[in-house]
């Protein structure tokens, strides 16, 4: 998604991206970043949760204002109300940046 993004913006269309993983997506220079502190495979919320998942959605469309710089970062008021470790849908097997983040932690 990072390599789409810069093509639009080349292209003059405005751009942000929301991740869970900022301090990433700022590194390889994603144009706008709404970030959230969700679990991932749950970016914009529970499954079902149609309020939830439109509340993330409008926020992200407002980090628009809120940015007011190339690599700029908003982080979004929402967090995760559940253990994410005592969910059911996590892979078994973390994914690739899962483990390169625990590797750069170590």
């Amino acid at each position: 998604m990072g390599l789409v993004a810069r093509f639009l913006e080349e292209e003059g269309f405005s751009t942000v991206m929301l991740t869970m993983v900022p301090e990433y997506n700022r590194e390889i220079g994603i144009p706008r970043v709404a970030a959230i502190e969700y679990p991932f495979g749950r970016p914009v919320g529970e499954v079902g949760d149609i309020e939830g998942q439109r509340a993330v959605l409008m926020e992200t469309l407002n980090a628009f204002d809120a940015i007011d710089r190339p690599g700029g970062v908003c982080h979004l008021p929402f967090t995760w109300e559940k253990d994410p470790m005592e969910t059911d849908w996590q892979p078994p097997e973390p994914s690739p940046i899962i483990k390169m983040m625990r590797k750069k932690k170590s």
